[in-house]
Formats: structure tokens, sequence, C-alpha cells
């Protein structure tokens, strides 16, 4: 008796923990504060019904990945508005073909969905063909030629018998998964299966490598290429920046796979790492200290001496006179906080490049993360940062309102929600136009962090005016005015 009350007495009441925002039971767990412990948001599971999630679908994933292929098609096998939703989705740059940037889609409507689309896409990829001889066609299953049963595989190796042009299957139908990091996984697939390892490449070197999961949006490879090039090394192509489809075929003579996007693409290079014995290294272009970092990487990886003397040169005359050229945009934004909400890969790559500008990120996040991104977030994050995993518009609002970052970092679902709040916002998605990669690209990205945080607009923004419930007649018009009409 005497022992119980004495366990009784030692017992602390634990408080249960308050939520971080209101939203739904459910999504609690999805949204967490690093501390001491390592503690990850739950992730990786089905949007709850009426959370509106943000997430694209699997077949979305897998256009992403492809689409910057600039002399091939991509043919939507599936209603319009599959295609219409996702055209042009890559702000990816082209030196070359513009072939990529149209949108093809076989436009199933009743009469398929009935009777069956296999005819009219047959059809879809010999009229493609003859209008426009590509490298290649991809062919992308949608959720409704996956409910028909319609067989795309069948129909693209019939259709290249007759073309003599590769016909890729992409079998990317949305309902497969929850997590379009499935598409991602599918789209790197369609390469592997059908694209990599079919054509010879002539006069190889010890030096030849790919940039692996570097997309070219708004131009960043063109400020990672002249780096590498510079260390003498031959990039046999991009996967699939500013790629054509006869270079990605080659890629499997590299020596090794330099893996920029590691959420999109980590899973090409450790499969052709198990395929045709190619290494890889995880590399990150968008800052200073990482840019270094990785072009240190690959010196060491290669173990040539004239290369690591280059490199030296490189980087001197790369950060000359990068500390002056920043200092002014540095001083502006010391201090400053910012919210990242992108890409698994985005939202622990920023971080050190935020810091670098004397900026601290106190939310970090992304719609579509497995657990080995949070972890790499957790990693890389100081104690007390807001990690939050699919948040939907409402809880993104809520967030930004109680934490009152002077920055968004998102895409373009969410930039009128942080304008909304007089959030500076900054695109670090698919519609940028400005190129942040390498140490050119990091000057552009200080200038527009800067412009975007150091605003005056939001001086010159009155509170919007408070309307009353609109009241109609009989006749639906519009009788009593705003408060703000009636004093006007």
């Amino acid at each position: 008796m005497k022992e119980e009350i004495t366990e009784k007495s030692n017992m602390v009441e634990q408080k249960p923990i308050e939520p971080i925002i209101d939203t739904f039971k459910s999504r609690e767990s999805h949204i967490c504060v690093k501390t001491g412990s390592l503690s990850l948001p739950q992730c990786d599971t089905p949007g709850i019904p009426g959370t509106v999630t943000q997430r694209t679908c699997v077949f979305g994933g897998a256009r992403i990945v492809l689409m910057p292929i600039t002399d091939a098609l991509h043919l939507v096998h599936g209603p319009i508005g599959c295609a219409s939703c996702t055209w042009d989705i890559r702000g990816s740059k082209s030196s070359g073909s513009k072939l990529y940037k149209q949108g093809c889609s076989s436009d199933l409507t009743e009469k398929e969905i009935v009777f069956g689309g296999e005819q009219k896409l047959y059809n879809s990829i010999i009229d493609l063909h003859r209008l426009h001889n590509p490298g290649a066609i991809f062919v992308y299953a949608t959720c409704v030629s996956g409910v028909i049963g319609d067989d795309i595989k069948s129909v693209c190796k019939q259709a290249e018998k007759l073309t003599n042009c590769r016909t890729i299957p992409v079998e990317s139908e949305g309902f497969q998964n929850h997590n379009k990091t499935k598409g991602h996984w599918i789209g790197c697939d369609a390469l592997l299966d059908h694209v990599i390892g079919t054509s010879t490449y002539e006069n190889p070197t010890a030096r030849d490598i790919n940039i692996v999961g570097e997309f070219n949006v708004a131009g960043d490879l063109w400020g990672i290429r002249p780096l590498l090039e510079y260390l003498g090394l031959n990039i046999i192509t991009a996967i699939t920046g500013d790629s054509k489809i006869e270079d990605i075929a080659k890629a499997h003579h590299a020596k090794l796979n330099v893996v920029q996007c590691q959420k999109s693409s980590n899973y090409l290079a450790k499969k052709m790492e198990r395929k045709y014995g190619t290494p890889s290294l995880k590399v990150n272009f968008f800052g200073i200290s990482s840019t270094i970092s990785s072009i240190t990487e690959i010196v060491e990886f290669f173990d040539d001496d004239e290369m690591k003397t280059k490199a030296d040169v490189l980087i001197e005359n790369m950060t000359k006179n990068l500390d002056e050229e920043l200092k002014e945009y540095r001083d502006r934004l010391k201090g400053k906080t910012v919210a990242l909400y992108a890409g698994g890969n985005k939202s622990w790559s920023l971080v050190r490049a935020f810091e670098e500008l004397g900026m601290e990120v106190i939310l970090s996040g992304t719609k579509n993360g497995m657990k080995e991104d949070y972890e790499r977030i957790m990693e890389t994050v100081k104690k007390g940062t807001i990690v939050v995993d699919d948040a939907n518009s409402n809880e993104l609002m809520k967030l930004l309102k109680k934490y009152k970052p002077n920055l968004l970092i998102s895409g373009a679902k969410e930039k009128y929600i942080a304008l909304k709040l007089k959030i500076g916002f900054c695109d670090f998605n698919h519609d940028r136009i400005s190129a942040f990669a390498g140490f050119k690209g990091f000057l552009e990205f200080a200038k527009e962090v800067d412009a975007a945080v150091s605003t005056n607009v939001w001086n010159a923004v009155k509170p919007s005016p408070k309307l009353f419930r609109k009241k109609f007649d009989q006749k639906g018009f519009l009788f009593e005015k705003s408060e703000y009409n009636k004093q006007t």
C-alpha cells in the first residue's frame, strides 16, 4: 500500500498536446514541430475526403518527368481534360526543338468509353507521326482508359511497327496511388524499359556523366552544365531537361550519374546502378555552399589532379565578387523568415540557401512527401521548425496567419493565399521564369527573394471592405450595397 502511494505521488500528469492549428482530428498528426527527438509527420497516406488535397495524380507525376524531352510528343489517352490540365506543366526550356510543347490527346468521348478507344488511339499515333515525325511518342494511360481496359501496350507496339518511331506506353492511370511519386517511378521505368540502353555511344571517355533529375526549369540546367564542362566532364545527357530521345538512349554509357532532384529521379539512378553498374552522386546546385560541395564531391569521385586544380580555379573565380554583389540583399533580408511548401527535394535543399542570405526557415512541408523526404527535412531545419505534410489551402492559410513568415516559397496554387495575407511570394516550382541554379543563379535567386520581401506594395494596400450578406429582389437584382459603397 505504501509503495502504491509512492508510485502515484511520483506520477506526473501528462497534459494533452495542443494541436498546432485547428484542423480535422485525423489531420493533426500530419503537422509537427522539430524537437530534440526524431518526430516525423504522418505522411504518404490517402487524402481525407473533404480536405481538398492539393496533390497531383500519378499521371501528372509521370508527365512531369518525361515532358522535358524536347523532340518527343506526349499523347494523353483519355478525355480532353486530362491533357489540358497537364499541358506545358513544366516550365522547361529547350535549346533546340519545341515539339514537346505540343499538347496532344486522343480525346476519348462517350462512344469510346462504351465501345473502347484503342482504334482511336492507334489513329492518333499514326496521324501525329505523319504530321510531326517526332523522335518518340509517349502514350499516357489515364483513369478513364484504365477503367475501360484499353491495352495501350499492344496499340503502341502495332503503331511502332508501322511508323518505325519509338512509341512508348506509360501505364500511369491516376487511380493507381494517392501519391504522384508513383508516377515519377512509372515515368522512370518507361525510360529504362524502352529507351535507355537502346543506342550505342560513339567515342566514350572516362569522364562521361549524366545529369539526372534536372528538368531545365527556367533554364537551371544552363547554369549547371558550364560548371561541369569547365572541369572537363563530358555530359552525355540530362534526364530529362533539354534532352533528346537519342541521347537518353545512350545514357547507360556514363561513368557517373549526378542526381540533382533526388525526389523524382533517385529511383532511376538506383535502377541504372543495378542494371548497368553506373554509380551515382546526390548533388544540390541551389546555394553557394551546396554548389561548392557538389563540385568538390564530383571531383573527388574522379580523383583527377587536373580536375581538382580546375575546380579550385572555378570556385575562386565564381565566388570572388559574389559576397560583394549579395551584400545589399543580405542587409535587407537578414532576420526575415521563410515558409517552404514545395516539392519534397526543395523542402530541404533550399534551407541552406536561405541561411546564406541571413534568413530563417520557420516552416517546411510538401504535398507528396515520403518518409525519407521528411527525414531529410528534419536533418536540415532547426529545432522548433514546423513541418507539415499535404496541407490543404485552409490549413496553409491558418499556418501562415499564425506564424507570419515574411516569404512563402511554393507553386502557383498557393500564390494568392500568400498575397491576400500580405506575405511575400516567390515561385520555385514549374511556373518560374528565372533560373536559380549555380553561382549566377543564386544571385538571381537573391534578387527575386529581396523583391518579394522588401517591396513597399503592402503599404499601399487598403483593407478589403467588409461586405454585407448579399440580398436579392424577386427578379434576382442585388439591392443592398456594401458598407464601403455606401460611404463612397
